[in-house]
């Protein structure tokens, strides 16, 4: 139950990426009070829970009715979660949510950036949804599935303690320990998606 506790978590944690997510948030909040930051972050960290959580338990049943085998959709998810990883490291993610970020704050109306962009798709985007049911589809049994759905509601609690503290922690840390650390997280996605790619391949073909 720890290790897959562990290997649930350091996936979740990686795909949902806290410490990127962080100055993106600080960035997207600069006009907003501390209290509207706060509960932007708390609203925004809810949403995503709801949007994970409704793939988490019903993502199995939704590959049965598209007659998707679940080997398939584990190789499919680690070649997405190896691109991921892959933009991580050379900084393409960053560069792209920077993009979005800069567009919704060029648009004066858009006051409140909990539901687009921090909830969706910054926080529970393709690369967690693929994640979060292919955890999900590996957990046996109900106290499995809840050691998942735990992993998930620690990232999400740390991402939201993240974004309520974003301003004075990327002053404290800088854009470089932001990058070291992005990357990083990049290379250790990068040989968890080899792994889930190994094992559909095993699965599919018996080996």
């Amino acid at each position: 139950m720890t290790q897959l506790f562990i290997s649930a978590f350091i996936t979740l944690f990686v795909v949902i990426d806290p410490p990127g997510c962080a100055p993106i948030y600080a960035g997207l909040t600069k006009g907003a009070t501390p209290a509207q930051r706060r509960n932007m972050a708390i609203r925004a960290c809810f949403i995503a829970a709801i949007i994970l959580l409704i793939f988490a338990l019903f993502g199995e049943d939704l590959l049965s009715a598209l007659h998707i085998e679940l080997d398939s959709f584990r190789i499919a998810g680690g070649f997405m979660l190896f691109w991921i990883a892959f933009e991580m490291v050379f900084e393409k993610r960053t560069q792209r949510r920077e993009e979005r970020a800069e567009k919704v704050a060029a648009t004066p109306e858009v006051e409140d950036v909990s539901v687009f962009p921090m909830a969706m798709p910054m926080l529970a985007g393709p690369g967690a949804i693929a994640a979060i049911m292919l955890l999900m589809n590996e957990a046996s049994g109900l106290e499995q599935t809840f050691v998942v759905l735990g992993a998930l509601g620690a990232v999400l609690f740390i991402t939201m303690l993240a974004l309520v503290a974003a301003g004075p922690l990327m002053k404290f840390f800088g854009d470089r320990v932001e990058a070291v650390i992005t990357r990083l997280l990049g290379v250790l996605l990068a040989a968890l998606a080899a792994q889930y790619v190994i094992d559909g391949l095993k699965g599919s073909f018996g080996i």
